[in-house]
């Protein structure tokens, strides 16, 4: 893996107390501020020694050092489109009607939004440990997905994420404790549904961004 440029972390497009009360101001805070920024910090120090390995021809520091870029990287991608899955509830975006053609889409392939929300929900539940969720297009046959992710695992290549959900428990535990139904339920209020179908319909560049690069090289 080539020398990266020193990762930022991005701004959120909200305040961090604007999506209460369904995710706390507390929690938005510690997430974005310290766990996000931990992930970056992480990332930029092993690319750094990344870099000293390459110069040295050093092939077995950079063999070890791949798990940790891997997983901070991961980590910095994840939430990046994670912020921005989010919007505040009194926003008409937070609505599914701002996302008419998804909306068409969803109820082709699960029955309904409340059946596809349904089986979502189950899967989040169903994780083991830390990990994600998340409502992905396949890129080949255009198929909607429910999948899941480890750790801080992006999704697989093919696949174009359109929604991601945090399980990690620093997601949620500071609110919801151990009640991981009720922070399941309660994001549903705070989706961005406009952005999740400005992906249906963007490219897999344009979905990742700035992070394509990055990405390219997990």
């Amino acid at each position: 893996m080539a020398a990266q440029a020193k990762y930022t972390l991005p701004d959120l497009p909200y305040k961090h107390d604007a999506l209460e009360p369904h995710i706390s101001a507390q929690i938005m805070t510690l997430h974005h501020t310290k766990h996000h920024q931990t992930y970056i910090n992480n990332l930029n120090a092993a690319l750094t020694s990344l870099t000293t390995a390459v110069s040295k021809n050093d092939i077995v520091s950079q063999l070890h050092l791949q798990e940790a870029i891997k997983f901070n990287a991961g980590g910095h991608v994840n939430h990046s489109i994670f912020w921005e899955n989010l919007i505040p509830f009194s926003s008409p975006n937070a609505q599914p009607s701002a996302a008419p053609k998804l909306c068409v889409a969803l109820i082709a392939r699960f029955g309904s939004v409340e059946k596809f929300q349904e089986k979502f929900n189950a899967v989040l539940l169903g994780l083991k440990g830390s990990g994600w969720g998340w409502l992905v297009q396949d890129i080949e046959s255009g198929n909607l997905e429910i999948t899941t992710s480890k750790d801080q695992d992006i999704v697989p290549v093919g696949k174009k994420p359109l929604l991601g959900i945090d399980m990690w428990e620093h997601a949620y535990y500071l609110q919801y404790l151990n009640d991981k139904g009720s922070y399941a339920k309660g994001i549903w209020k705070v989706v961005n549904w406009k952005k999740v179908e400005e992906r249906f319909e963007s490219t897999l560049e344009g979905v990742f961004g700035t992070l394509a690069g990055l990405r390219n090289n997990l």
